[in-house]
């Protein structure tokens, strides 16, 4: 195989801040889960080091945000460190993780066989572990990871409960002014079969092109595009440590799983 791995790295960390001020800079704007400091790397450069030195890994295609300020500062931040990593970046999608995925897919050299599409803020992945994937992709068209679900599993109503919103008094009191928002329960949801996906996910790079060349692209994962077609997609085994960052209570265990310190754990020299 020679495999093309696109990273969509355009999203705005909405979820990532919100609710939080501690996610937020010291200027009180938006922080990047991308820029977060695993170890002295930023993670975005630690999930780019889970495929640059692989022999099957030919070209990353990192797709940064698609407002023209924010990539100028994208490419600041992170351009110098990705180059010598040998990844480009393009301009990626301007509301929906599918753009950036569709902008990436016209950067793919024509010599790869496969492409694989891996979540930015997924640095955590083990080699043995992408490994297993990539073999599994060497023989299915279509292969994704995915972990069995052991939670038991609810479908809410989508409205939040009239007033649940208000500020708890007693958090209020502790200085906890963030809201707590309720959902009524409609019923369960079977998890005998259901399975978590993971990234990367890899596919043989004519199916993936057929799949984006379809007109209804919206879907929450590359996959769903490959099975609208009718093909078979394949679940290999996932990791359970394969986690991606999404809230900012999250970036203390991403930290424990790496084994990595935040920059307040280590000398300031080495600090970046």
């Amino acid at each position: 195989m020679r495999i093309s791995v696109i990273i969509p790295a355009a999203g705005a960390s909405t979820r990532y801040n919100a609710g939080n001020p501690d996610a937020l800079g010291v200027l009180g704007e938006h922080r990047s889960k991308l820029d977060e400091d695993l170890g002295g790397k930023a993670l975005l450069q630690r999930t780019v080091e889970l495929f640059n030195t692989r022999d099957d890994v030919y070209q990353i295609i990192v797709a940064g945000p698609h407002d023209e300020q924010a990539l100028v500062a994208f490419k600041s931040q992170h351009a110098d460190r990705l180059a010598l990593l040998g990844a480009i970046i393009v301009r990626g999608g301007q509301g929906h993780r599918w753009e950036s995925v569709k902008a990436a897919l016209d950067a793919v050299n024509e010599s790869c066989t496969h492409i694989a599409i891996h979540d930015a803020a997924r640095p955590a992945a083990t080699h043995g572990f992408i490994d297993r994937v990539f073999a599994a992709g060497a023989n299915h068209p279509a292969v994704i990871p995915g972990i069995p679900v052991s939670d038991t599993l609810k479908r809410v109503h989508p409205d939040p409960i009239e007033n649940a919103g208000a500020v708890d008094q007693v958090a209020a009191i502790l200085g906890d002014q963030s809201k707590t928002v309720l959902h009524s329960v409609e019923g369960a949801i079977d998890r005998d079969r259901a399975m978590a996906i993971q990234t990367p996910q890899v596919f043989e790079r004519g199916l993936l092109l057929r799949a984006y060349g379809q007109t209804d692209l919206s879907s929450t994962d590359d996959a769903g595009l490959i099975e609208r077609l009718g093909e078979r997609v394949v679940v290999v085994e996932g990791e359970p440590t394969n986690m991606k960052l999404t809230h900012a209570n999250e970036l203390a265990l991403l930290r424990a799983i790496m084994g990595v310190q935040g920059p307040s754990k280590r000398p300031i020299h080495k600090r970046f």
